[in-house]
């Protein structure tokens, strides 16, 4: 069939003849082959691929396979989950497979869970929680670290790499303190078990400038809300919408998005429907008091 095709679309170039001659095919079954035309199963395929694009586009590129098929079905198309995952990839339209960030050193200290999943500090350099997350490009993974500061929900600063050694976070902090300048021991510093955070390097940083460390329990996203939750919102805002070639290209749309439009410009429901950078101002003024 393969060789077929190749003759059928390379037929305006050069004799049916040559092309079966050189393939090695008989140009009467290569005929035979164009009088019956398309099976009916690859025509169904054709149908379907047009109605899972469509459902793709409508979910604004933001469903996989268990979705879509779920749409299908709520359509009255009942297909295979195999058969919409195939017809998924072969349209260039699958989410990237899910990438391990959170890579646990038995041997390590762990900090304990001081923040019992109370994100709502008073004011601001209270509580930072910190997370890793992955962002596909043509040239490989690029790895996101940020530093949060839960009052306003406001990125304090974030890094980039193509590792997930220690150093990527370990940047992100060091910013994180060098821009906020965070009182001696009054900082809650949370993030997950992972090695980067349990490395010596990371622990003596904090230890450094009178940080405290917290640290979820294993496997249990809750205990990170809301760092999860920023990343969700950068996944399904921005980094499922978009395809980058290059990581530099990625860094520029990412930078983008968190110092122009997430800081600045996106209203927040837990913040009242303001944004981190206002509403950290007017709770800054307000612990400020008059004058």
């Amino acid at each position: 069939m393969k060789c077929y095709r190749f003759v059928d679309a390379e037929k305006v170039n050069h004799a049916v003849a040559l092309l079966c001659r050189v393939l090695e095919v008989s140009r009467a079954g290569f005929y035979a082959w164009l009088r019956r035309g398309p099976s009916t199963h690859a025509l169904r395929d054709a149908e379907l691929a047009k109605l899972i694009r469509d459902i793709h586009r409508e979910s604004r590129g933001t469903y996989g396979t268990p979705r879509v098929h779920a749409a299908l079905a709520a359509r009255g198309v009942h297909v295979s989950r195999k058969r919409v995952a195939r017809l998924l990839a072969a349209a260039g339209l699958c989410r990237p497979r899910r990438v391990r960030t959170t890579l646990v050193d038995g041997n390590a200290p762990v900090a304990p869970n001081l923040v019992e999943r109370d994100f709502n500090p008073e004011a601001p350099n209270r509580l930072w929680v910190a997370d890793i997350t992955y962002v596909p490009t043509g040239e490989g993974w690029l790895y996101l670290a940020t530093e949060l500061d839960c009052c306003a929900r406001k990125v304090v600063v974030w890094s980039l790499a193509d590792h997930l050694r220690s150093e990527l976070p370990l940047a992100a902090l060091s910013m994180a303190i060098s821009r906020r300048r965070p009182p001696r021991g009054q900082l809650v510093h949370h993030s997950d078990r992972g090695s980067q955070y349990t490395s010596k390097d990371f622990r003596t940083e904090l230890e450094t400038h009178g940080i405290t460390a917290s640290m979820s329990k294993h496997a249990d996203c809750y205990d990170n809300a809301v760092a999860e939750s920023f990343f969700a919102t950068l996944k399904s805002e921005l980094v499922h919408r978009e395809r980058w070639q290059t990581r530099a290209v990625a860094a520029q749309a990412i930078f983008e998005w968190i110092e122009v439009f997430y800081n600045r410009q996106r209203t927040h429901s837990t913040l009242g429907y303001r944004t981190p950078e206002v509403f950290e101002r007017e709770v800054m003024g307000l612990s400020s008091g008059p004058g």
